[in-house]
């Protein structure tokens, strides 16, 4: 069954979690169009509910009303950050400027990632953070306002660099941030929304602060690319696919998938380019591609699609070739080891996929078939996304593990998939 016609994809994710970060932190009222209400995002508005920012939720728009960073209460002092990397390791840089000891938690899954990447500039700013074992969550924080540094970041890291840049736009004095690599700039668009100034002159960013954000009233949350990508490569695999996915943020600093499926001859075309909330997107229209060539993905092309990494390997099962992924070390500290976790489901329905220290290696099959199997997601949302899509590639029914970690970051997907299907 091949999948037809249009549909709207989640809002992004990453601009969502900012998005209520900073219309918490300026006093009033911001309304939030569209945004993602999956259960990441959820953990970080009721977190700050519990600092005493108020929320109501009507059709497609999330209201925040904020007494302001410098009335908030402290009655509760444990955050619970659920399974969000973004919510945990962003608010680490806010938590520790505000005058009060917190604890912020997670789930099993996000209490197992690394945290030291984070507190260690923070630490150079003057935060008082205590993790567990010196790595993981849960975090004691006894805040204060911090003091500028210079920091050069040794990976590429968006969540890092927004976790010091927050902190550095409440911190007293001048704060650098020097990048490897560009990585997503979302905090650095939302500073001009909320109207903090800062510089940012090739992959140095500068701030000075303090700054209070002030609210522009109203943010505008585009469509996630990483949500949409397992909507194009759907469309790419299944025979007869004719999709178009409107509304999805196209910022340069997110859109390598795009990229890469053009090196693999893959249709798309971006249709309605056009600015959405002062973010770049487009309207995509993706067909079918029966000669799809395998290609490599490595070096500056990975922090632009990390969380696309699984969907895309899925991809190159069907490509001519092999396609070699690597300089993708990240990918063994999200939700999962995605890097392994992706080889093992791939290799359980019969893929030709090893992996590497730093990323794998997929030889195509784009006449060959998969295998019936029970796979697992790991409790891995974008896994469990990947698998799904896996399952149209089968004629029997894939039985799926933990399919309902989706709500991390998707709770609508499968009702989408099934409209793509006409059912």
């Amino acid at each position: 069954m091949s999948l037809k016609g249009s549909i709207k994809v989640a809002g992004d994710k990453s601009i969502t979690h900012r998005a209520i970060i900073f219309s918490s932190l300026s006093k009033g009222t911001t309304r939030i169009h569209e945004p993602l209400l999956g259960a990441d995002c959820i953990s970080t508005l009721e977190i700050f509910k519990q600092l005493g920012v108020k929320s109501e939720l009507s059709k497609d728009c999330l209201t925040i009303t904020s007494p302001g960073l410098e009335s908030f209460c402290y009655d509760q002092s444990i955050l619970d950050a659920g399974n969000s990397g973004t919510t945990a390791r962003l608010l680490m840089g806010v938590l520790s400027n505000l005058p009060a000891t917190l604890t912020l938690i997670g789930d099993e899954s996000l209490s197992k990632r690394p945290m030291k990447r984070v507190t260690l500039p923070l630490s150079q700013m003057g935060a008082n953070i205590t993790l567990e074992n010196d790595a993981t969550l849960p975090a004691t924080i006894t805040g204060h306002q911090l003091t500028g540094i210079s920091y050069e970041l040794p990976v590429a890291s968006a969540q890092v660099k927004s976790a010091i840049m927050l902190a550095g736009m409440l911190a007293q004095g001048v704060t650098t941030i020097h990048e490897p690599i560009p990585t997503r700039d979302h905090t650095e668009k939302m500073f001009e929304d909320f109207q903090i100034a800062y510089n940012k002159v090739n992959r140095m960013i500068t701030v000075q602060g303090p700054q209070m954000p002030i609210t522009p009233g109203e943010v505008f949350v585009p469509g996630d690319i990483s949500s949409a990508a397992f909507f194009i490569v759907a469309a790419l695999m299944v025979p007869g696919s004719d999709v178009m996915i409107e509304n999805v943020g196209i910022n340069e600093t997110r859109s390598g998938i795009i990229d890469v499926i053009r090196a693999m001859n893959g249709k798309i075309t971006l249709v309605n380019e056009r600015y959405f909330g002062g973010e770049p997107v487009a309207d995509l229209h993706i067909q079918y591609t029966k000669d799809l060539v395998a290609t490599t993905i490595e070096g500056d092309m990975i922090p632009r699609l990390i969380d696309e990494i699984p969907i895309l390997a899925l991809l190159a099962t069907r490509a001519k070739g092999i396609t070699v992924i690597k300089d993708a070390e990240e990918l063994k500290v999200k939700e999962t080891n995605r890097i392994d976790v992706t080889v093992n489901q791939l290799k359980a329905i019969g893929a030709e996929i090893k992996s590497t220290d730093d990323g794998m290696i997929i030889t195509g099959q784009p006449e060959g078939s998969f295998n019936q199997a029970s796979v697992s997601s790991h409790k891995d949302h974008r896994i469990a996304m990947m698998l799904c899509v896996a399952s149209l590639l089968i004629d029997e029914p894939l039985i799926i593990e933990d399919v309902e970690s989706m709500e991390i970051s998707y709770p609508d997907f499968l009702k989408h998939l099934n409209v793509l299907l006409g059912n």
